[in-house]
């Protein structure tokens, strides 16, 4: 199946857990996308040491998962793109999920 993953929040547990989610997907077989939008832009970065998101979404990468981000919320925070988390756009987003066989959000 095709997953697409839409991440929210920029809590460590539930962004820890979309992301768990996404690499146990790969594991599986299936193709996962994940776009990251409002706080969930902020998730890259975490690294609560209990919720360590960033190593997550390494290995989310090292699998073949494939992240986007939102560029108007990555701006609205100045941040700055960075390789493992490229700006998109919302027609991205529209895209991955008429892509996907399912959306889920966290």
């Amino acid at each position: 199946m095709k997953f697409g993953i839409i991440l929210q929040s920029n809590d460590p547990e539930t962004a820890w857990n979309g992301v768990r989610f996404g690499v146990a997907s790969l594991k599986k077989g299936h193709e996962v996308k994940i776009f990251l939008m409002s706080k969930g832009v902020e998730s890259i970065k975490i690294d609560s040491g209990k919720y360590n998101v960033k190593a997550m979404f390494d290995e989310f990468a090292d699998g073949g998962g494939v992240l986007l981000a939102c560029g108007t919320c990555i701006k609205s925070r100045e941040m700055d793109e960075s390789d493992a988390c490229p700006i998109s756009t919302m027609n991205d987003c529209i895209d991955m999920v008429e892509w996907a066989d399912r959306i889920i959000t966290f």
